[in-house]
């Protein structure tokens, strides 16, 4: 009983290494979605992974330092890289301690900021990614920096 069990484990941990995304802390740029639906991201072209970007409603210098704010208060986040125009951010889950990724590029000549969230490991997220773009941008909303 304990090898089957000690299998059936070995093979569940195989199959979500299996599913985990490349990371891309030394780069500063936002890497595409993986196939697995388990992210999102504003440079997407397919609808399943594809977010809405943060358009900016002030200015980039502005809008910047409060974004890193809010960032900062989100719980269980720590910012791994921050640059003038990218944020890379780990997020963890509250009660299995996953780690997520959670990215934004300000593009000051577009007057917005890409978002990108996936989750390291597993296949389905349950739209958690999803859901922590969108409680971003309602704090953002409401702080006044993207619309």
């Amino acid at each position: 009983m304990k090898a089957a069990a000690l299998a059936l484990l070995s093979a569940s941990l195989l199959t979500l290494s299996a599913c985990t995304p490349q990371s891309s802390h030394a780069t500063g740029n936002i890497e595409p979605c993986p196939t697995s639906p388990n992210c999102v991201s504003s440079d997407a072209t397919d609808k399943n992974h594809f977010i809405l970007p943060f358009q900016l409603t002030t200015s980039a210098e502005k809008a910047w330092p409060i974004v890193i704010e809010v960032i900062m208060a989100l719980p269980r986040s720590n910012i791994i890289q921050q640059t003038d125009d990218f944020l890379d951010v780990e997020c963890r889950s509250a009660v299995f301690g996953f780690v997520d990724d959670l990215k934004l590029q300000l593009r000051v000549s577009e007057g917005l900021i890409a978002v990108y969230s996936a989750s390291r490991i597993g296949y389905s997220d349950f739209g958690v990614n999803r859901d922590r773009i969108e409680v971003l941008r309602a704090a953002l909303i409401k702080r006044g920096v993207i619309k």
